[in-house]
């Protein structure tokens, strides 16, 4: 099934009211929105554990609306213990009912099962000696790549790199439109609009 284009917005910038900073389009005027992006998207993540949850999180995003899972987020980590890899990866079908039956989440078996299968690999890459976020950073060698500011694609020859490497690992919902909307959130790739006030801060982490 083709992929639904990411949540973005293809314009590059919205001017609001002249007292409210610069953001990137996407951002909307929703309050939490704002704060997600004024405060996570783009920001470097090097952490595994963190790296995965939202891999995991962009997956249930597939073909919906980005604030339908941030609105969600914390009934998501309450049902995926915390998005702890080693405990997610013990889930059984008791807990794949229990979380079909959580009106919190998205409720697709599909993505579920994706991410108790995920769970699992990166707990095999783990226990290998292989860290999950040297592994995901390889792809730019530990660099953040930095977009022009004014487009937003919905995927990249790098992203579907990645998303190949990805489905051969096993991991599942990770097309390159998902992988490269994941890539934006965690700061692989830094494209905050070029007037966004966020832009020069984030490239600042790289």
């Amino acid at each position: 099934m083709a992929e639904k284009a990411p949540w973005r917005c293809s314009k590059a910038w919205d001017k609001r009211a002249v007292s409210d900073p610069i953001r990137c389009a996407w951002a909307g005027t929703d309050p939490q929105m704002q704060a997600y992006h004024d405060h996570e998207w783009g920001v470097p993540q090097r952490d595994s554990r963190t790296l995965w949850e939202m891999l995991a999180l962009e997956g249930f995003q597939a073909g919906l609306a980005w604030i339908t899972v941030l609105r969600k987020r914390e009934a998501f980590r309450k049902a995926f213990a915390g998005f702890d890899p080693r405990k997610v990866a013990g889930f059984t079908e008791i807990d794949i009912l229990r979380s079909l039956a959580d009106p919190g989440i998205i409720r697709s078996r599909a993505k579920i099962e994706a991410t108790i299968a995920g769970a699992k690999l990166w707990c095999d890459m783990e226990d290998a000696g292989e860290s999950f976020a040297e592994w995901c950073w390889s792809f730019t060698n530990g660099k953040v790549v930095t977009g022009d500011g004014t487009t937003l694609p919905a995927s990249t020859p790098l992203s579907q790199t990645v998303s190949k490497a990805m489905k051969q690992r096993g991991f599942k919902f990770v097309g390159p439109t998902i992988v490269y909307a994941w890539m934006e959130a965690v700061g692989i790739v830094n494209d905050h609009a070029a007037q966004c006030f966020r832009r020069k801060p984030v490239g600042d982490l790289a």
